[in-house]
């Protein structure tokens, strides 16, 4: 059997006749996880259980991030529109969050990953302490950023960074823009997934995604799985990114 190649092996390829060689072809990963709640009604399970199913394939996919070098992969877990949904099932989605973070924080360090949380924290003050602590236990670990985008919303962040990018009185431009983003550091990402065969970006990373190449995948989250992940990394690797150049 051939042994499959890392997204960063990938990196030397052949496009055409010419020879593209690249140090890290794909370094951030950034996905909108969508279906759940169409996955559950399939299953005839409750919206609950749609979340658990859900949280299985997060669990697939960091793994396999780890395994094909990926150094940034950004989760949209909750936007800042979510919260219209249900309470019981808003309340029901922290608590599973909770639980998470309570019992894999250990595992995160063991592998060596770092979780940063993008988004506005306005949760309970058990909720915040814990994500502020989980940030802080993992901030040394360097094999795989998850960045964790919960009670997040684009126009939100960017309204804010333009009020204190004017507040700072520093020039208007890209680069002290980017100093004001919750994804300071983070370089943009290389590939969008979307899950769930809808075919929109729904107020997530709209200023960092302007050159990101985006795949929307039929399959609902849930049943999203490693298989799926590398087939779309290995289209991703046939793209020649030109950034505006010929």
């Amino acid at each position: 059997f051939f042994k499959q190649k890392t997204a960063y092996e990938i990196g030397v390829r052949l496009v055409g006749s010419e020879m593209c060689i690249r140090d890290s072809p794909l370094n951030h990963v950034a996905i909108i996880m969508d279906g759940n709640g169409r996955w559950g009604l399939l299953h005839k399970n409750s919206r609950n259980e749609r979340h658990k199913a859900g949280l299985n394939t997060v669990e697939k996919i960091i793994k396999e991030s780890i395994k094909q070098k990926i150094d940034y992969l950004t989760l949209y877990a909750f936007s800042t529109e979510n919260w219209k949904r249900p309470k019981k099932e808003i309340n029901y989605l922290f608590s599973l969050l909770e639980n998470f973070l309570l019992n894999k924080t250990e595992n995160l360090n063991k592998q060596n990953i770092k979780l940063k949380i993008i988004g506005k924290k306005n949760f309970s003050k058990k909720l915040n302490n814990l994500l502020n602590s989980v940030e802080k236990k993992t901030s040394k670990n360097s094999k795989l950023q998850i960045n964790l985008a919960i009670n997040y919303g684009s126009k939100f962040e960017l309204i804010n960074a333009f009020k204190k990018l004017h507040k700072s009185k520093d020039q208007i431009n890209e680069v002290n823009l980017e100093k004001h983003l919750q994804t300071k550091n983070i370089p943009n990402p290389d590939l969008l997934i979307r899950t769930g065969n809808t075919k929109r970006l729904s107020n997530f990373l709209l200023w960092q995604l302007a050159y990101t190449e985006i795949y929307f995948e039929k399959k609902l989250w849930p049943d999203f799985n490693e298989r799926d992940y590398n087939k779309i990394i290995k289209k991703f690797t046939l793209v020649k990114r030109n950034f505006g150049k010929i």
